[in-house]
């Protein structure tokens, strides 16, 4: 048996990567952005978590996810994910840790 992989097989794993590459870097600059808000809200002695905004942004991303058929409950707790770090982060520099 061939080892070597198919060409379309080796065409759809390099657009992997590629997606997988350009995911990094949107979720560097959404992290640098978080930041930035980050420090604002220590700096304004606002809370690091905002629950209305939050669930605002949850709705918000389940309607694009099904409108680019993807699994709204996948994008939901994607989202839920980076959410919970952002807030780690927003309540590190709350408390002058960062």
């Amino acid at each position: 048996m061939d080892a070597t992989p198919p060409a379309e097989l080796v065409e759809l794993r390099n657009s992997i990567d590629n997606i997988d590459a350009a995911l990094v870097h949107l979720l560097a600059e959404r992290f640098k952005t978080t930041q930035k808000v980050g420090r604002l809200k220590a700096d304004l002695a606002m809370p690091p978590s905002d629950p209305q905004r939050e669930a605002l942004q949850l709705a918000r991303l389940r309607e694009l996810a099904q409108a680019a058929d993807l699994d709204p409950g996948f994008a939901e707790k994607f989202l839920s994910f980076i959410l919970a770090e952002v807030i780690q982060h927003h309540e590190e520099l709350a408390a002058g840790d960062r």
